[in-house]
Order: C-alpha cells, then sequence, then structure tokens
C-alpha cells in the first residue's frame, strides 16, 4: 500500500536512517530530469547532501544539480531498499519538496556535521567551503516493508525496531 503525507512517520524515518544511499532528481528549467545517487543526512525534517572533494572538471557551481536547483528548487529523493530477490523486503521512501544550495552559515555547518558523522569518508575531505544542498520536505511516500521482516536491520547501518510490515498494493 503506498502511504502519503506531509511528514515522516516513525518506520519512514527509521527506514531512511538505516539506509546509506538515496537518489537525487532535479530537473532543469524545461523539466528534463537528472538522477544521482548521493549520500545524505536527515536532520529533523530537513535532508542534506553535501558537494564533496571528488574531481568538479568544469567547477562546483556548474555542476548540473547545482545548476538545476538554481533554475528549479522543486526535487525529489528517492530510500530504497531493491537489493533484496525476497521481493517481500522490498521498500522506498520518495521525499518531495524545494531544494536551497548552502553556502555557509550555520545550517551548512550543522549539515556537514551530520554528514560527517554518518559517513566517515567525509571525515577526511575538506568540505568547509563547499555547498549543501538541503532539502525542505514538503511531501512523503512510501511503499513496501519499512522494516525488517526477519527481526533484524532495514538494511545499511543502525537497526530499526521491529513492527508490521506496511502491506503491498
Amino acid at each position: 500500500m503506498l502511504m502519503s503525507a506531509s511528514r515522516l512517520n516513525d518506520a519512514q524515518r527509521a527506514f531512511v536512517g538505516a539506509m546509506r544511499i538515496a537518489r537525487l532528481a532535479t530537473a532543469d528549467a524545461a523539466g528534463v530530469p537528472h538522477v544521482i545517487p548521493v549520500c545524505y543526512a536527515l536532520v529533523g525534517d530537513d535532508f542534506y547532501v553535501t558537494i564533496d572533494e571528488k574531481p568538479k572538471q568544469a567547477g562546483i557551481r556548474a555542476m548540473k544539480r547545482l545548476r538545476n536547483i538554481d533554475e528549479n528548487p522543486n526535487v525529489a529523493v528517492v530510500v530504497d531498499r531493491y537489493h533484496d530477490d525476497d521481493w517481500s523486503r522490498l521498500a522506498w521512501v520518495m521525499l518531495r519538496g524545494r531544494a536551497e544550495i548552502l553556502d555557509d552559515g550555520d545550517e551548512h555547518d550543522r549539515a556537514q556535521a551530520a554528514l560527517r558523522e554518518r559517513y566517515a569518508q567525509y571525515r577526511a575531505m575538506r568540505l568547509e567551503p563547499l555547498p549543501v544542498i538541503a532539502l525542505r520536505i514538503a511531501r512523503v511516500s512510501a511503499w513496501g516493508a519499512l522494516v525488517a521482516t526477519d527481526g533484524g536491520s532495514a538494511g545499511g547501518a543502525g537497526s530499526v525496531p521491529q513492527s508490521p510490515r506496511v502491506p503491498r498494493g
């Protein structure tokens, strides 16, 4: 069954927290889509993605995701578990809203601190001068087995409390 709301519930929040990779979808002013995998941190009702130190050929602000957000701030993110041959364990949470690009400031710094805590790889990177994408979540949709059906983790780091599986629709 597909669930939709304006805020994350506890099961959705735990699922997003347990997964390690999301897919960020942006579109330019003409609506041409661009989807990429990203590392992220969920802090309260905001979803953060930092630009990292990977070599960028044309400069940071020329990156397609940042150009798209400048042109069209409406974005979507999907956090999913679709790597299981047991289809009863498949699940996803989609977050939609408006994105802002944070170049500096307290929120920028808190977001990068949360990302460093979540991903050890970021701890050795010089992230401070790099932008952060902040998604202001306006709509949440979810489907599938957001909690593990075997009493284990939902996948990725951290554990998810056991609760009844979301029925499939």
